[in-house]
This record gives C-alpha cells, structure tokens and sequence, in this order.
C-alpha cells in the first residue's frame, strides 16, 4: 500500500459530522484499501454511513474485529503536509493513518488466519458512536474481542472514561436592572449552581484519574444589559472513571436527580456514556503487549480520559482496547501521525493476530 499517497487523500477529505457526502466519500477510499474479494456489510443511521468487512458468507461471530472511525472535527484546512517524520493533518493522528493500517492488515491475514477476522468501519465516533459502532452492535454484530485504532503510541488502553453532558437550568424574575431588588437573577442562581458542581469536582492542578468537569458554555435568555435576566442555562462537559459512583452505573434519571442535589437547578442529560474497562490481565492484553514490546515499545497498559467506542462493547460485557500509532496534537491545527510508529504499528499487529491462533 502507497501509504502516503492513501492518507493525503484522505486527510483531504473533510470528513465532519455534517457532511454525510464527505462521510460516505472517506469510507469508500478505505473499503477501496480492502479491495475485492470480501463481504461488505453497510449501514446507515441518521445519515452515518458504515461498513462491516468480512471473508463471504453469512456474517460471524468474530474472534476479533478491528475497529477505526473516519470521521474528524472540523479545521481550517484538510490538506495534508510532511515534515520529516511528522505527516500533518486533521485526522492524521485521530484516527485516519491508522484506518489505513487496519483495512491493509485485514486484507492481508484475514483470509489466512484460522478464525474469522472482521473490520469494522464507522463514521461516527466523534459525536458520539451511536449511529456507527452502537448501531452494528444493536444490530448483531459481535467478537470476542476488539482492537480499535486510536492512537496510543503502541501502548495497550484497557480504561477510559465514561461521558456525561448536561445542562444545568435556573428560572427567576425579569425586571428593570435599574432595580434588582425586584428581580431574581437567574443568571447569578446559575453560576451558583455550577460553583456547586465545580465544589464537589474542582479543576485539577494537573492529569489526574478522576473526575473531571468542564464548562463549555452558559447562557441566558437576556437580549437587553438594562434586564435582570428570567432564565438561564449552562452546558456541562463531565468524564469520570468506572470508581466514581456518583456516575457510573447510574441511570440518566439518577444522575440528573444527582446533579440537581448537588447544584440546586433543573438538570437535563442530553449524553450519558460509561466508562469503558477491558480484562488487564486477559490472555489477548497480555499477547497485544508482548507483540508491541516485540516491535520495540513498552506496550504498556494506559487508561485514557476521554471517551471511545469500546465503551459499546464494554456494556456487552466484551473486551475492547485501545491499540493505536503515535502523534499529537488532536483536534488542534498542528495534529500529526509520527511516521515513524506506523510500520512498528502494523507489525504488532500482524505479530498479535497471527499469535492468537495459539490461544484457545
């Protein structure tokens, strides 16, 4: 596989939540890495294209499926640019580079291995992975265990965090800002409330495995300075880790209820996800490590604070990880692939999936 030449065009490809013609475009420029010779299963939920690839005949049971997202946040430009060993780009690290890595793997050992391979595509994963991977699974599509593609540097996430985004609401009374007193300030009840939330979860000095809050923005419903404003809402961005019990097995009804004790305002979740946990000690982890270690990174286990697909599978009581190239720099205008870590990448993984033919 012309390597450089595939990801040019497919960073070029503005792949963005509303550009479903732009979606469907980068996931045939993968299926097209895949080439003929194999079953494509597609998809499509709320306008999100995917694809399921496997050896023909009825779809199986997979004893592992490679899992990639093609869909990034927006940029300025999609134009991909060398430097060295830097390829830059929106999606280059996130997760583009390793697409292409996983769709050539597949189409290489899948028809050699003893057992069934699969790769699932999806487009999707960066508002949420509900119509994508989410919707495969509701629809039956399931394995023993999962590799998805994010970047890890080589190294093996068996934890990430679960995802909650609320709104917090406050109501009071309108009237002249001449006259306050008249007035109750849903504004000043609202910051209120979030200095409450930022209480009991205050930022940290410095990364740390717990929770976390970020306000992402507040609002109030006031068009006119010289008005006390009637109401009010702020929007919430929290991640917390499989310990924290105030979120994870909790209902959307419970948490809001939660939050609403905690903050004094009426709480609506407009997203709640759980953490994702995969066996550290599993036969599969610890093969997936010694095949990075034998392409000369530590493999080490990482947990990572934001949220991915695995969380899908995790629910389903399967295991799924985290097993990516190196880069930086996602989401921001200097995101890029270290070159340098994609041929290690995919020798991992051909080491890793030809090895599984010795485990029961």
């Amino acid at each position: 596989m012309d390597l450089m030449a595939r990801a040019a065009d497919l960073i070029a490809v503005p792949s963005t939540a509303d550009r479903p013609e732009e979606l469907r475009r980068a996931l045939e420029l993968v299926l097209g890495v895949v080439g003929p010779g194999f079953t494509v299963e597609r998809f499509s939920a709320r306008g999100k294209p995917s694809a399921l690839v496997h050896l023909p005949g009825p779809r199986p049971a997979f004893r592992v499926l490679l899992n990639a997202h093609l869909d990034v946040v927006p940029a300025d430009s999609y134009a991909a640019r060398r430097d060295g060993d830097r390829l830059y780009g929106r999606g280059a690290q996130d997760m583009k580079i390793a697409a292409l890595v996983l769709a050539d793997v597949f189409r290489s050992l899948a028809p050699e291995l003893p057992y069934q391979l699969g790769l699932q595509l999806v487009t999707d994963e960066e508002v949420g992975g509900h119509d994508g991977t989410a919707h495969q699974i509701a629809a039956g599509v399931t394995a023993g265990f999962v590799v998805i593609g994010e970047q890890s540097g080589l190294r093996v996430v068996t934890d990430s965090k679960g995802i909650l985004q609320v709104r917090l609401h406050t109501t009071g009374t309108a009237a002249h800002a001449a006259y306050p007193w008249l007035g109750d300030n849903a504004l000043l009840r609202l910051t209120g409330a979030v200095d409450a939330v930022l209480r009991r979860y205050p930022v940290p000095p410095a990364e740390q495995w717990r929770t976390t809050v970020n306000v992402a923005r507040i609002e109030s419903t006031n068009r006119a300075v010289n008005q006390v404003p009637a109401a009010a809402t702020a929007w919430l961005d929290i991640r917390f880790p499989s310990e924290d019990t105030d979120f994870a097995g909790r209902t959307a009804e419970q948490v809001a209820a939660f939050l609403a004790g905690v903050s004094g305002a009426e709480v609506l979740v407009d997203n709640l996800g759980p953490p994702h946990h995969a066996d550290p000690e599993s036969p599969e982890v610890a093969l997936l490590q010694a095949a990075a270690r034998k392409a000369g990174y530590s493999g080490d286990l990482l947990r990572k604070h934001g949220a991915a697909d695995g969380r899908f599978y995790s629910a389903r009581g399967i295991d799924a990880v985290i097993f990516g190239p190196g880069g930086d720099g996602q989401h921001g205008p200097d995101e890029y692939a270290d070159l340098t870590t994609v041929l290690p990448y995919r020798e991992a993984l051909v080491s890793f999936l030809t090895g599984l033919s010795a485990l029961p």
